[in-house]
Formats: C-alpha cells, sequence, structure tokens
C-alpha cells in the first residue's frame, strides 16, 4: 500500500497534463478553422470625428467655427466668457458627489445627535464589563436609529424647504442648500452652551455676530462637539455610579472570605446584569437620551 501512493499520484498527474494538452489542440483547431471570424467583424465604416466649435467675440462681431469630421458629439467652447458646455461639466459633477459621500459619515457624527448617544451607549457597555457585548456594529446601529428617531423633525423640515422645492425647479441650487442647512443650525444652536460658543468665536478672531443664525458653520460645529462630548460624559458618569458600587462591594466581600484568587468583576457581572434588567435599563437608557434633547 505504501508503495503504490506514488503511482498513483504519477498517474493522476500524467490524466491532467493529457486534459490539458487535448483542451489546446481543440482551442488550436477552433481558430484555424475561422481564422477571419474576428476580421469580418470589425467595422468598416469610420470612427466620426467630434465637432468642436469656438465662439470668439461679443455682439454683432464673427463667430468663429471649426469643424472636424461628422458625428454627434460636440464641444462649445465660448473665449469671451471662459465658459464650456459638454462633457467638461461632468468630471466636477462626480468630484462634487464623491466629495459629499466622503464627508456624510462626519457630518452625520457632528451636526447630529448622534457623538452624545452613541458615546454613552459606549460607557454603558464599560460600566457593565461586558467584552464587546453588544457588538459594535449593533451599538452603532441603535446609535444610528435613535439619532434619525431624535433628528426626525429637523430633517423633515429640511426635506419641506430645502430639497423638495429645489427638485420641483422653484429654487436655486444656493438657495436649497441654505434653506436644508438652515433647520440644522438651529438644533445645534439650541443645544450648544454659550461659554463653548463663545470660545470658538474669540479663537476665530472675527467680531459675534448679532443674529447667532449668521454664526459659521466652521465656528457653530466645535463649539456643538465639545458640548455633546461634556454631556455625554456626565451621563456616562452618572450610569458608571451604581454599576461602580457593586464592583467595590463584590471585591470587599471576597477579600472578606479569604477568596483572593478570584476575580471581582467574574462575580459582580451577573449582579450586574441583574440590576440592570430589573430597572429596565434599555428603555430607561433610551427615554434619558432622547429627554436629554429635549424630546
Amino acid at each position: 500500500m505504501i508503495q503504490s501512493l506514488p503511482s498513483d499520484a504519477n498517474r493522476t498527474i500524467r490524466r491532467v497534463q493529457c486534459f490539458a494538452a487535448a483542451a489546446m489542440v481543440v482551442v488550436a483547431l477552433v481558430l484555424l478553422a475561422h481564422p477571419g471570424r474576428a476580421a469580418a467583424q470589425q467595422p468598416t465604416s469610420p470612427t466620426p470625428a467630434p465637432t468642436a466649435t469656438v465662439a470668439a467675440g461679443t455682439g454683432s462681431s464673427p463667430t468663429t467655427t471649426t469643424a472636424a469630421g461628422s458625428g454627434s458629439n460636440t464641444l462649445t467652447v465660448d473665449l469671451t466668457n471662459g465658459k464650456s458646455t459638454g462633457a467638461g461639466s461632468g468630471p466636477l459633477q462626480i468630484i462634487l458627489v464623491v466629495t459629499i459621500i466622503a464627508l456624510a459619515p462626519a457630518i452625520l457624527m457632528l451636526v447630529t445627535a448622534f457623538t452624545r448617544i452613541v458615546i454613552v451607549l459606549g460607557l454603558t457597555r464599560n460600566a457593565l464589563n461586558l467584552q464587546g457585548v453588544p457588538p459594535n456594529q449593533v451599538l452603532i446601529g441603535i446609535a444610528l436609529f435613535f439619532t434619525i428617531f431624535v433628528m426626525a423633525p429637523v430633517m423633515e423640515k429640511a426635506n419641506d424647504e430645502g430639497l423638495q422645492p429645489y427638485l420641483d425647479g422653484n429654487i436655486t441650487q444656493q438657495e436649497a442648500l441654505s434653506k436644508a442647512s438652515a433647520p440644522f443650525k438651529t438644533f445645534m444652536l439650541e443645544h450648544v452652551r454659550e461659554p463653548d460658543l463663545a470660545l470658538f468665536v474669540d479663537l476665530s478672531g472675527k467680531a459675534a455676530p448679532a443674529d447667532p443664525q449668521d454664526i459659521p458653520f466652521t465656528t457653530l460645529i466645535p463649539a456643538f462637539v465639545i458640548g455633546e462630548l461634556r454631556a455625554a460624559f456626565l451621563i456616562g458618569f452618572v450610569i458608571y455610579i451604581p454599576f461602580l458600587i457593586i464592583d467595590i462591594v463584590t471585591s470587599g466581600t471576597l477579600m472578606s472570605m479569604g477568596m483572593v484568587m478570584v476575580q471581582p468583576a467574574t462575580v459582580a457581572l451577573p449582579f450586574k446584569l441583574l440590576l440592570f434588567v430589573l430597572v429596565d435599563g434599555w428603555s430607561l437608557l433610551a427615554g434619558s437620551l432622547i429627554r436629554s434633547f429635549g424630546g
């Protein structure tokens, strides 16, 4: 049996080689039988060249037009106004869309309630001393839908005042952007702390505007973010206190019993989970987070 293994392996290798050689022969025969098929499928008509139209001067001055070949591709360049129409506008639109998509996560985290909610949920998981439960994906998903719930009135107002009129063609793109961003600015102004806002207004080196709506986003967003971090840490501190008491009591009990080799966190975890379930912790946490935004 031991000596038959090499012969079996050699026999298998020979079969594979024979199969590959047979496949190559079949492909060669097919190519030789139809040598002109690829050439026959090539178009015989010449490719139309693009037409270029160049306009110079204004008023009644003549227009210079340069045309090469025939076809449907046309590029018009107005040398007087410095504008171009045709294929040149496509790349700029693609760059703009890609930029907006790249900045969308940052905008979501920094101008909405997402920052406070996700930090509080993360601190709650750490206070329970759970190793990755719930997972990060679940935690971020919960924070995302909590954010959608909190920001629903703001998003509806931005849609009604900015997006829908622009899609209907009633306002320009600049007006749509201004009207759609106004509800988010109002939301941030309602929850920003005055000391934080005054700090960044002073750091910008510009005079404080008389109307808070005139504060630029470059000044308002950093002030709003640090206020959200402060609020999230305060809520996390309150959440930590009962679980910290459980850790202290468990540690003291184990020390008094002489069980120094037992990890206090392992013994305290079931009591933390029991306490969290008895007080209906998730409902209490969700209600507190949403009410902190005036919901």
